[in-house]
């Protein structure tokens, strides 16, 4: 029997705590013996979003088997006592993991957990990490990081993804893959795949008729999409869409579609997959295409 503690931050963030708390929940399901416990400084803990939780001030007795996660909030990076953070130190010193979602990187480094340990943390909030952690290797665009007994992820969703790999070292990769089934969790990720996907990084722009284009390709960047079925989506001229997809995305819409291949493709070669059968799944006739357009991301 093990014990997932959550350590609470007033303005944690809901996310945070739900997404890693429902995998080791969905875990015990299945039969693995965990126990689920939250700790805060003060029994009432507001959340970002609005709804209060109820947590204890009490500690539970630790042993090297148990985990603590600290989820990220809203608020002072400086948001634990002196005392607290000493318990994060003690039970790393005593054998045990600890962890954390987004701005709950800043209670480790708080901690001295970070002193020459890779971690990361929500991109926004890197920069800020780096500077006041100086002994700290602040690993940029990934989703989680793991150095020994430390466990760090960007934030948000990737947390759902860092306990999944906690689950997966624990009781294997079959287990981890029936709990993301039961989440309905579209894909596992590694702890190094980027915090944004190429589908959001190039979506920052305020054309609807592009939008709707990348719609289209997102949904089936695996298939055959022919500029004249695009450029009827966007009600436009197959000239003008490229034109006006080169302005507003930085591309044109056939280097987009191979961008969202290569990001899938890359997914599935980590996950175990051969070039050759992640080229036919990602809609290229072969793997001689992949290999030349992975070779340029290099």
């Amino acid at each position: 029997m093990s014990q997932v503690v959550f350590l609470l931050a007033p303005g944690v963030h809901l996310l945070d705590l739900a997404g890693p708390a429902q995998v080791f929940s969905s875990a015990a399901d299945l039969g693995h013996g965990y126990v689920l416990r939250y700790v805060a400084e003060r029994e009432d803990v507001p959340t970002t979003q609005g709804l209060p939780v109820r947590a204890s001030r009490d500690w539970p007795e630790l042993t090297a088997d148990d985990l603590i996660m600290v989820p990220g909030w809203r608020g002072a990076t400086d948001a634990f006592s002196g005392g607290t953070l000493a318990r994060l130190a003690a039970h790393h010193r005593a054998g045990g993991t600890v962890a954390s979602v987004c701005s709950g990187a800043f209670a480790l480094g708080a901690a001295g957990l970070l002193d020459g340990r890779r971690c990361t943390t929500h991109h926004d909030l890197q920069d800020e990490l780096a500077a006041r952690y100086r002994r700290a290797a602040v690993a940029r665009d990934v989703l989680y990081t793991v150095d020994g007994r430390v466990v760090t992820s960007a934030g948000i969703a990737s947390g759902i993804d860092l306990a999944l790999h906690l689950v997966s070292v624990r009781h294997g990769p079959r287990c981890a893959a029936r709990v993301a089934r039961e989440m309905v969790v579209y894909a596992r990720r590694n702890g190094d795949e980027q915090q944004v996907s190429a589908m959001l990084r190039h979506r920052a722009h305020m054309s609807d008729a592009v939008h709707r284009i990348q719609d289209v390709i997102d949904a089936r960047f695996a298939d055959r999409l022919p500029l004249t079925e695009l450029a009827s989506v966007g009600g436009m001229s197959e000239r003008t869409l490229t034109r006006l997809f080169v302005r507003t995305v930085g591309m044109t819409p056939l280097r987009y579609q191979q961008l969202l291949r290569v990001e899938r493709a890359e997914h599935l070669i980590g996950h175990g997959s051969t070039v050759e059968t992640a080229a036919r799944l990602v809609g290229f006739e072969d793997a001689r295409m992949l290999r030349r357009l992975r070779s340029r991301a290099v």
